[in-house]
């Protein structure tokens, strides 16, 4: 039996901007993930985001952002303390073993450690996602049966998971 690779997440350092910025999602999912550097640049330069990177050892496999602003993700608050998390992925080379789920767990537990006052992770995925809503329900994430309509790329489920 193989051991898991050490999977755990870590906000982006300078050291790891360039291994992040170059991460990519196969072209069919690029529409729901957004353009990393773009997203990457943004969470750096946002006093309320944080550009987290997920890694396997010392090396970066995926990249999320976490926002802390109350209306982010619902577009009003969602009467809990909150964070979004946006742009979730893992790079191509790396999805299909198992760290999807891994990688969301890791997150929770981050957050739970950095953030102990926040109690809800809230997230949108585009409806035509299949894939990713089945592996945000696998991580524990319950769809709230409200739609955000205002997406690029169609319309998205709002789903959360308590911290």
């Amino acid at each position: 039996m193989f051991a898991k690779p050490d999977l755990h997440v870590a906000p982006v350092t300078p050291e790891l901007v360039d291994a992040v910025r170059a991460l990519r999602v196969a072209p069919e999912q690029a529409p729901f993930v957004g353009d990393t550097g773009f997203n990457l640049d943004d969470a750096l330069r946002d006093e309320n985001s944080e550009a987290m990177a997920i890694l396997v050892g010392a090396t970066p496999v995926g990249f999320y952002r976490l926002d802390f602003a109350p209306t982010i993700v619902a577009r009003r608050s969602i009467g809990e303390a909150s964070v979004g998390l946006r742009a979730f992925f893992l790079a191509v080379g790396w999805q299909g073993r198992g760290l999807g789920t891994r990688a969301v767990q890791a997150c929770c537990e981050d957050l739970q450690a950095r953030h102990p006052d926040r109690r809800l992770l809230a997230l949108n995925v585009n409806c035509r996602n299949v894939a990713a809503i089945n592996a945000y329900r696998k991580a524990g994430f319950v769809d709230t049966g409200e739609l955000y309509l205002g997406g690029s790329a169609g319309p998205q489920h709002l789903m959360v998971r308590k911290l």
